[in-house]
């Protein structure tokens, strides 16, 4: 595969692999079958391999980090600091001060059981300390050598431009995908002004776009629950999103999977920004799958299709607006 460059210099390859799918946030998962699950993406071609240090309380890290000692040369590793808690059960609060940044990076490269990280992402904001007191913080990482690139996640246009004002930044990650397309208005823009990458998370729909999720698909514990748009009454009415990429999945001979990251890679032409997305799974096979929407060309009757029914979407991406960049766009003063 060709690797693409995001901002900063970084190359990776055009799809990275999430490693929150890989922990009990959706269920419970064994170690060895996540390891084996690592072991796949990086022979099928993926070397971009996305965790944090809050997925699993560590143990994400710690899983990577034993495929990293397999195969160090062969993969960018990138990483998360700043959410304090646990996305199965609960967030805790949000960290951003330079003491916290230095100590969570040290924790993470134990973890991951490697001398430095390839990106360095600020998970999220943290509105009591300036951005820019924040990624100067982060910069002192990459002059130690212990970090070589800078990203953040679910920030604002104007966090971006303030962030790259102090040190170069790589990537952009936030939810991106046919469902989810708030980030165009004003982060999108921005990235492609400054010549920073994007990085969607999520870019499946957490699962919803493939078609195989519904209300009783969700067990107990799912992280899903807390989502306003996987409630009972928008889940079903979200049906009509699943029903168009299914439409045009059917007409190419793709999979629903497929068509959802074509959509990602056509939009990122049209918006004229470099875009790698970093669906997750706990199935080898579905690595092979989501490859397959390297290949795939979407026309312009196909795009119309879905843009329409995108439009339609019930329901917030998240259950407080403010967690991500959508809340404080349409609120500046939260900022």
């Amino acid at each position: 595969m060709t690797a693409v460059q995001l901002g900063d210099g970084l190359k990776v390859s055009p799809i990275g692999f999430g490693g929150m799918a890989l922990t009990p946030v959706y269920g419970g998962i064994e170690p060895e079958e996540g390891l084996q699950t690592l072991r796949h993406a990086v022979d099928a071609g993926i070397t971009f391999i996305d965790t944090a240090d809050v997925y699993g309380a560590g143990s994400n890290e710690e899983l990577v980090g034993r495929l990293l000692k397999e195969r160090r040369d062969e993969i960018q590793v990138a990483t998360k600091f700043g959410i304090e808690g646990n996305p199965a059960d609960g967030y805790t609060g949000v960290r951003g001060d330079a003491p916290y940044i230095r100590q969570t990076a040290e924790a993470s490269l134990r973890r991951l059981d490697t001398d430095v990280i390839d990106l360095y992402y600020m998970h999220r904001r943290d509105l009591r300390v300036p951005i820019v007191e924040t990624v100067e913080a982060m910069a002192e990482l990459v002059r130690e050598g212990k970090v070589r690139h800078l990203g953040l996640s679910e920030v604002t246009a104007e966090e971006l431009r303030q962030a790259n004002a102090v040190h170069p930044i790589a990537a952009v990650q936030s939810e991106w995908s046919i469902w989810s397309r708030d980030v165009e208005l004003n982060v999108v823009p921005a990235a492609k002004e400054l010549g920073v990458g994007f990085v969607p998370y999520s870019p499946l729909g957490r699962g919803f776009l493939t078609g195989t999720v519904s209300a009783s698909d969700l067990g107990e514990n799912d992280f899903r629950h807390k989502i306003p748009r996987f409630g009972d009454e928008a889940l079903d009415a979200n049906q009509a999103v699943v029903a168009a990429v299914r439409e045009v999945a059917s007409g190419l001979d793709a999979t629903p999977a497929q068509v959802a990251l074509a959509w990602l890679f056509t939009q990122g032409q049209r918006l004229g920004i470099s875009v790698v997305p970093i669906p997750g799974t706990r199935k080898t096979h579905r690595i092979d799958e989501n490859l397959g929407a390297l290949s795939l060309q979407l026309g312009t009757a196909q795009l119309e299709r879905l843009d329409h029914a995108a439009a339609a979407v019930v329901g917030s991406r998240s259950a407080d607006p403010n967690w991500v960049s959508q809340g404080r766009e349409a609120n500046p003063a939260t900022a």
